[in-house]
């Protein structure tokens, strides 16, 4: 039969693993191109000849999601596959009505046609939206599992930004690995804290190659999720993190409503700072969509290392990138540190943007006062720095996972706020876990 012709919706993450399990070698498909978006400069690049498979030894082009309608009607494409992450329930359909408006196929691949089988037990940390607090949970699970004897590699979701041959299967031991890799700050932030505590991470764009290296060295595989998507390896424990400070959300973004439908656990965080009855709206559609779930209620406390840089002052707040974006936070545990210290004023850095940060403010118009962290490369590193430069502040929160003071210059006094998770309910992680390893 001639092979059906597909097109691969992404953001340079699912969309590549979709197509190395299920599409890569599979003659009754071709591949006619992947679209991108919601990340800068991915575009008019190709998945390689080396990484695509002998079914496409050119490779296979990228374009920008703008054109889907017409690379539909010019390539006579018969199948658009959706994969990427963090998109509303009507965001995805709007994708849909675009591709079979213009003749295609809509179609979303699930956990079975898309998960690998480890040889060792793996716990998996998703979301149900960018910012609900995976990064604290991972650590806190690895953390646990140390404790209790186990030796741990955590697998994080993919971030190829860069040259893909390069990537295909990246290990990180130490903080030199981050500069060897020249990692973007997204990268950077997601790694270093594991890092920090001396925990090895895998990354990549082939996880079938990373799966056969990392379950080589751990007793159990932490799967660290990346915006709201499930994972790509099939968890024997999945716990899934909400967040009532955009309470609903839980029940109408794709994918993160499978996170919450699949979890064994479900963490609702920041019910410190998020108000009482959007904790109980959360934990109600919790309990309406997964009965079954274990429930923990936690708290993301801050600390600073120098509040006196806060008291009284003008601050200008940097907060984590994804989260402010296409995760639609307005307010992150910079703007949490700002107000529980007094500051004098928060800066507003739209005055000073520069570059390729102004169209994230334009293509995202409720990021009101804050500055994203968005380093997708050296050009947007650059700006940014130039941006927090420019600003009339006396000095700078860095809310970020990574501290930012060590990759910028930055002109001003800074303050790095940190937040780890903190279980307040019964029961919590180390009982869950001291359970699951019980049973493997």
């Amino acid at each position: 039969m001639r092979p059906k012709k597909v097109l691969i919706m992404g953001a340079a993450g699912r969309d590549f693993h979709n197509f190395n399990v299920v599409f890569r070698n599979n003659p009754r498909f071709k591949v006619v191109a992947f679209t991108a978006t919601q990340i800068p400069n991915i575009v008019d690049r190709r998945y390689p000849a080396k990484l695509a498979g002998k079914l496409y030894p050119k490779g296979i082009p990228i374009f920008a999601e703008d054109g889907l309608t017409e690379l539909i009607q010019k390539h006579k494409i018969e199948e658009v596959v959706f994969c990427y992450s963090d998109v509303s329930h009507e965001y995805v359909m709007h994708k849909g009505a675009m591709a079979i408006s213009a003749g295609a196929d809509f179609k979303l691949l699930g956990e079975k046609s898309t998960m690998l089988k480890a040889e060792v037990p793996v716990i998996a940390v998703c979301a149900v939206r960018t910012g609900s607090g995976k990064s604290q949970t991972t650590r806190k699970v690895s953390q646990i599992l140390k404790r209790l004897g186990k030796k741990v590699v955590v697998v994080r979701h993919p971030m190829p930004y860069g040259d893909l041959t390069k990537q295909t299967c990246q290990r990180f031991a130490s903080k030199k690995d981050l500069d060897r890799y020249n990692c973007t700050i997204e990268e950077r932030e997601e790694y270093e804290p594991h890092l920090e505590k001396g925990t090895v991470v895998y990354a990549g764009v082939d996880y079938k190659q990373i799966l056969e290296q990392a379950q080589k060295e751990a007793d159990i595989i932490i799967w660290d999720g990346g915006n709201n998507d499930f994972p790509f390896f099939n968890p024997d424990l999945l716990i899934t993190v909400v967040d009532p400070h955009r309470a609903g959300h839980e029940l109408t973004y794709f994918p993160g409503e499978v996170n919450l439908r699949s979890a064994d656990v479900v963490v609702i965080n920041k019910v410190d700072t998020a108000k009482p009855r959007d904790v109980k709206k959360v934990e109600k559609n919790v309990l309406n969509a997964n009965s079954d779930a274990i429930i923990i209620k936690a708290a993301s406390p801050i600390s600073v290392d120098k509040p006196e840089l806060i008291r009284n002052k003008r601050v200008l707040v940097v907060e984590d990138g994804p989260t402010l974006t296409h995760g639609e936070m307005r307010f992150g545990a910079g703007i949490v540190a700002a107000k529980k210290f007094r500051a004098k004023r928060i800066v507003d850095p739209r005055r000073s943007v520069v570059g390729s940060l102004r169209r994230i403010y334009s293509k995202y118009p409720n990021i009101g006062p804050l500055l994203p962290a968005m380093g997708y490369g050296d050009k947007q590193i650059k700006e940014l720095q130039r941006t927090i430069n420019s600003a009339k502040c006396d000095s700078v929160i860095i809310a970020t996972p990574v501290d930012l003071s060590r990759i910028l210059k930055i002109n001003k006094p800074t303050i790095r706020v940190r937040y780890e998770l903190q279980e307040i309910s019964k029961p919590d992680l180390t009982e869950i876990l001291k359970k699951f390893i019980h049973k493997i």
